[in-house]
């Protein structure tokens, strides 16, 4: 930094998130950057982000612009894209929020119009059960083969085809609301580096079951009839919707144990309960029957006790 452009800039640090990345916001009147601090010996990588923001931008959507980009040290300085996510804005301006939710669907349905000239991993049933054996581990503290094998059955029946690519941490926190710009440029989208290709809906699951904030379930029915409508979706895409979003959220109970067990992120565990509860939800769906026999044979329920061992 002491050789950059922005060398004496006062330095504002941001909110980590769940990888071993830091943030800054760098300041000289008002004009302002963001700071990606993401070392190699911690194994990050930034040239997955720097590429998928290319690639974003050149499809009319609205990621930081990468201003300078030193891979061998991970550090990197974006384009501050603003300082107001869903979350913090929807907390102040509640009216907005199906404005708010409609414009994120606009863009993940523009995303999954485009041609894709990317190389990426891709979430097929194999990797979606793979994918499910971190709960075991770290949540339930036990073997989950059951359960990973039920999940890879119910994607190779309800969710075969990885053809679409999800940014996969699609959530509130991690989306910009510009309401300056118009139309896709307003929502800055962040943290997708982890970008595959996924079967359609693997976003809108991520979106619409946020653990992070409570959903109110009309907005979901409504935002997930959007979406079918703008996409051309079939009757067949809610029961995949609901194993891709029941698989994420199984994923999710082993990350979060893991976070806060090899981590020191104890405030992980405080989620968990809206991750079941999410969990539940897309359970309830008649297709995914045996998925939620095969989950409640195998994971506990989040009690006050369990939590208070996840903590630990």
């Amino acid at each position: 930094m002491e050789q950059s452009d922005w060398a004496g800039w006062q330095r504002v640090p941001l909110a980590s998130d769940a990888s071993a990345r830091r943030y800054e916001r760098l300041l000289r009147g008002d004009a302002s950057v963001i700071l990606m601090d993401a070392p190699p010996e911690n194994a990050e990588d930034t040239r997955p982000f720097a590429r998928l923001a290319h690639w974003l931008e050149s499809v009319g959507l609205c990621p930081p612009k990468v201003l300078a980009h030193a891979p061998e040290l991970g550090v990197m300085v974006l384009s501050d894209l603003g300082t107001e996510d869903f979350s913090h804005w929807l907390l102040r301006h509640p009216h907005d929020t199906p404005q708010l939710y409609r414009a994120a669907i606009d863009v993940l349905a523009h995303l999954h119009d485009q041609t894709i000239d990317l190389t990426l991993p891709q979430l097929t049933p194999q990797v979606a059960g793979d994918m499910v054996s971190i709960t075991g581990e770290f949540y339930a503290k036990t073997d989950v083969i059951d359960l990973t094998q039920e999940v890879i059955r119910h994607f190779q029946t309800l969710a075969p085809h990885p053809d679409t690519l999800a940014l996969r941490d699609v959530h509130a926190e991690n989306l910009i609301w510009r309401p300056d710009q118009t139309g896709l440029a307003r929502v800055g989208l962040l943290d997708f580096q982890d970008a595959f290709f996924a079967p359609a809906g693997y976003d809108l699951a991520s979106l619409l079951r946020d653990v992070r904030r409570d959903i109110d379930a009309g907005l979901v029915e409504n935002m997930t009839e959007y979406f079918m409508h703008v996409t051309g979706m079939g009757p067949a895409f809610r029961p995949q919707l609901a194993c891709l979003g029941a698989q994420r959220n199984l994923r999710i109970l082993g990350v979060f144990a893991r976070l806060a067990q090899t981590r020191s992120k104890p405030h992980y565990i405080d989620l968990i309960p809206r991750v079941w509860e999410n969990l539940m939800r897309d359970l309830a769906h008649p297709a995914l029957a045996r998925l939620r026999s095969a989950t409640l044979d195998c994971l506990p329920a989040p009690d006050a006790a369990l939590l208070e061992r996840l903590r630990r």
